[in-house]
């Protein structure tokens, strides 16, 4: 018997802020930080989605859920999502980077960045980077950054990181996913440097059933893509259980910073959560301090004071 929701500590006092809350795996783990006695925030794009969640999560008898306003692609958002949080709570212990896109076509963000690499990984650097003086001096605080199987396949684009030249949507989907498990390496690093009370790690929910497989399908149209995931379906896990590795980061008191769990069973595709190696790429130094570099001087150039 692995680790399980059982096995999650009581969580009462924590405040845990969750991008994507509104559905699938952020839903799950929203759901599980509620039982345990957290103060959930629900970050989401979409209110009408997210407040119908808050609502079924309400069904079930918990409380101390708040739904914040978050644009991963607009980076002015993301700075406004940070001062509610500043000025509601003053204060965060768990910031679960969850929220994710997968393999649409090309589309920019509102400061005109290839979306998979705006809401996957910049969004979300922003978000961090933010939040960090919030949660500096608590008890155990952790960033969780979610990451995919897909960062063993992704290559770092560096001449063409936007796919202004050549764009294809999964290896740009593949560039996203390493460059979040690069940035949950090198935050922790520099969180070690800085003796900072809080550590970053990383997670992956293996083969999940979320809303990243429809959303894909619908925007692309491929019929072959909706054929391969009804012949996967058998391999799939439940969202619940797909949440289970970066709920097991978030909690457990085993872990450490710089950690990165995923699924133990077949492939790493399912099962319980045990820790995992990273793509080869993430563990270069000189490549994580690249994606750092680069994508701070993106986030300070194109964000606006709001």
């Amino acid at each position: 018997m692995g680790w399980t929701l059982k096995d999650i500590p009581d969580q009462t006092g924590r405040v845990a802020l969750v991008t994507g809350a509104n559905s699938g795996l952020g839903l799950e783990t929203s759901r599980a930080f509620l039982q345990k006695g957290a103060t959930v925030l629900m970050a989401c794009r979409s209110q009408r989605k997210s407040e119908a969640a808050r609502r079924a999560l309400l069904d079930l008898g918990t409380t101390g859920v708040d739904l914040l306003d978050l644009d991963l692609s607009d980076l002015n958002s993301v700075e406004r999502c940070a001062n509610v949080v500043q000025e509601r709570y003053g204060r965060l212990d768990l910031l679960m980077n969850n929220a994710g896109l997968m393999a649409p076509p090309r589309q920019l963000s509102v400061q005109g960045f290839e979306m998979q690499f705006a809401v996957n990984h910049l969004g979300h650097m922003a978000l961090t980077q933010q939040l960090l003086p919030l949660m500096e001096g608590r008890q155990d605080a952790r960033v969780i950054t979610v990451t995919s199987g897909a960062q063993y396949f992704g290559k770092m684009a560096w001449s063409d990181l936007q796919g202004e030249r050549r764009y294809d949507r999964w290896s740009a989907y593949c560039q996203s996913k390493l460059a979040n498990v690069m940035f949950a390496l090198e935050l922790n690093q520099r969180l070690e440097q800085q003796n900072s009370s809080v550590i970053s790690l990383a997670a992956h929910p293996g083969l999940a059933r979320t809303n990243l497989q429809p959303v894909s399908v619908a925007a692309t149209g491929a019929w072959q893509e909706s054929l391969a995931y009804r012949l996967m379906d058998p391999l799939f896990q439940s969202a619940a259980m797909g949440a289970l590795p970066q709920l097991h980061a978030a909690t457990a008191s085993s872990v450490k910073g710089g950690e990165h769990f995923g699924p133990g069973g077949f492939a790493s595709m399912r099962g319980m959560p045990t820790r995992q190696p990273v793509a080869g790429l993430a563990k270069d130094p000189e490549q994580r301090e690249r994606l750092w570099t680069t994508s701070e001087d993106l986030i300070q150039s194109n964000t606006s004071k709001v």
